[in-house]
């Protein structure tokens, strides 16, 4: 599972409880295959799409915190 390794130290009920209350929001989109295992895809929807830009402004200035942290 992609977000599992990339969030290391989130438990899986977490991560189930985040995703389920994102899709109920309408923030991502869930598509499931029936196969064997099942394979299930998270994709950001339309209102997921718009929130970017912010997201993109909170990781530049995140960024530019932890230069200045280092510079302490």
């Amino acid at each position: 599972m992609e977000f599992k390794r990339d969030l290391a130290g989130i438990s899986q009920k977490v991560l189930t409880d985040s995703l389920r209350s994102m899709e109920e929001d309408g923030i991502i989109t869930r598509m499931v295959y029936p196969e064997v295992p099942p394979r299930v895809e998270y994709a950001l929807s339309q209102l997921g799409e718009s929130m970017r830009p912010i997201i993109g402004a909170m990781e530049a200035w995140g960024l530019g915190y932890q230069e200045r942290a280092k510079g302490r």
